[in-house]
């Protein structure tokens, strides 16, 4: 029988030494920062992958981190109408040759810095290699003084998808206690795991009722997963249903801005802790800058296409 731990609450207590960890060092020149790419995702649509996204960017920013959000939805991106701003370029210029990265990045609420996608271009959502490697290199360009890389990406398994997954040192998996939302969450690791050799994930569980539906979302998917799959589920935690959350989406107001004492707020502030604290789960095994390098340099040579 395969044994589940049960995953702690969200609730951490920056004492100290924790916020010694998170600040970490003393930080290098511009040319050796170490930006950790940081890939949340999700099987499923409608589970708040891109609120959390943008709460926890933002959480981040307020622990000292220079946090840059990269809305990977290449077809249909909605950060910027979620954070209520208009950017006047999106990746699509960048894609299409008429504009660096350098030149969309937009500043968002909270200070955190964003690189905006296009919305209702479908030749986007599907994007060919050259374009592919064209999009990373030019994102190579723009890490140096950045932290923290967070990629919004879209929901499901498209090619898109999983390229970006693939360039990150570590995989958010977002599901809802839905069925359907566990079960496509699933299929997302499942590909993940046979085609990209991912074995590790970090798992949030949005809109709970209460900590023990969490705990229930994840030891159904660990089990599974283990069983089946030969894969490692870290719990990374949990938020809770706010309806402060869907008053924020209406108004475009995050809630760690608009309502920061509110229940979602303390859930994002402890989880971006939580991520910060933690040691990277390493996938691909390698920097994930060198791996972009590594693409790059041999053409998107990715298992599936």
């Amino acid at each position: 029988m395969t044994h589940v731990n049960r995953p702690n609450s969200n609730v951490i207590q920056l004492t100290p030494k924790r916020q010694q960890r998170i600040n970490g060092p003393v930080s290098k020149g511009p040319s050796d920062r170490e930006t950790r790419i940081i890939a949340i995702t999700s099987g499923k649509g409608g589970v708040g992958k891109t609120n959390i996204v943008a709460n926890l960017g933002i959480s981040m920013v307020k622990l000292g981190k220079k946090v840059m959000i990269l809305d990977a939805d290449m077809g249909l991106g909605n950060l910027d109408i979620l954070l209520g701003i208009s950017p006047k370029y999106n990746l699509s210029h960048v894609a299409l040759g008429e504009k660096r990265f350098s030149d969309i990045i937009v500043e968002g609420p909270g200070n955190i810095r964003i690189l905006p996608a296009a919305s209702g271009i479908q030749e986007l959502s599907q994007l060919s290699k050259a374009q592919t490697a064209h999009l990373l290199s030019e994102l190579y360009r723009v890490l140096d003084p950045v932290d923290i890389l967070l990629i919004d990406t879209a929901a499901g398994i498209s090619s898109n998808v999983l390229h970006f997954n693939a360039i990150s040192q570590e995989i958010i998996i977002v599901t809802s206690p839905e069925p359907t939302a566990i079960t496509d969450a699933y299929a997302i690791m499942k590909i993940l795991s046979l085609q990209y050799g991912a074995k590790s994930f970090r798992l949030l569980v949005n809109m709970v009722n209460d900590i023990q539906e969490a705990h229930e979302v994840y030891r159904q998917l660990s089990l599974v997963a283990e069983r089946f799959l030969d894969i490692h589920i870290e719990y990374l935690g949990h938020v809770f249903f706010d309806r402060n959350v869907v008053r924020g989406v209406k108004l475009q107001q995050v809630v760690t801005i608009s309502n920061p004492t509110t229940m979602a707020s303390r859930c994002y502030e402890s989880l971006a802790a939580k991520i910060l604290e933690t040691s990277e789960l390493s996938f691909p095994l390698r920097d994930a800058k060198g791996f972009l390098k590594h693409l790059i340099s041999n053409k998107m040579d990715f298992s599936q296409s």
